[in-house]
């Protein structure tokens, strides 16, 4: 007999009651009690006008052999603040950017931020952007013609297709817990906290930082394949 994945994900909710569903809700990084049910796949229509899937990517994302593609996401505060905070991650370095959003995460918000933060860049680190299909993205379009960057979306709850931002996102909420007003957290706040994890050694890079492989790209633009990734 064989036991699914699903079903022992299934058993740890279910039987945890009193201490272990606190205990269960502590061990998780996404700080769960409950266990998001499994959609079966299919077509869906899309949900903004000119949307470009994941799965037209070109093959150069996928690998990370090229620098300059990004998986952007956003962590959300409490649901009475309606703050939250812009995530963005450089897939071949695995460099973070955090985007300050104040007063609230609407699209004109979003794109607003995205478009100043990645407009610093040089245009060989800006190259795509991979995200959900969050009402956030509904001024996708605006932000391709102001920064030069197609954006990508995945299918409908499937966070794995961007699995890097996924995990960066799990390692924010040790710095910005869930159900927290996330206003708080000012610019300067965000640069600390993104600096210190762009300080980080990574073993896909030689035990480099994504601050230090970033900084190696940004110096030598004809370097444009960047750090192949071993993961």
């Amino acid at each position: 007999m064989q036991v699914s994945h699903e079903t022992i994900h299934q058993a740890l909710y279910v039987q945890g009651r009193g201490s272990l569903r606190l205990k269960v809700a502590t061990a998780l990084r996404s700080g769960r009690v409950t266990r998001r049910p499994q959609r079966s796949e299919g077509p869906r229509p899309q949900r903004f006008r000119e949307m470009v899937m994941i799965s037209d990517r070109p093959p150069e994302i996928e690998d990370r052999a090229v620098p300059g593609h990004w998986e952007g996401d956003l962590i959300i505060g409490s649901t009475s603040s309606k703050s939250a905070i812009g995530t963005l991650l450089e897939r071949t370095t695995g460099y973070v950017m955090l985007l300050h959003l104040p007063g609230d995460h609407t699209a004109r918000t979003v794109a607003d931020a995205m478009i100043v933060a990645m407009n610093t860049l040089p245009e060989q680190l800006r190259r795509s952007t991979t995200w959900d299909q969050g009402a956030e993205m509904s001024r996708h379009q605006e932000i391709t013609m102001a920064t030069g960057m197609p954006i990508y979306f995945c299918a409908p709850h499937s966070p794995w297709q961007r699995g890097s931002n996924e995990n960066t996102n799990g390692l924010l909420r040790e710095y910005f817990p869930k159900g927290t007003d996330l206003s708080f957290h000012g610019p300067g706040i965000l640069e600390n906290v993104a600096a210190e994890l762009n300080r980080r050694p990574r073993k896909r890079h030689g035990y480099r930082t994504p601050a230090e492989v970033l900084a190696t790209l940004t110096s030598n633009p004809t370097n444009q394949t960047g750090v192949a990734d071993t993961t």
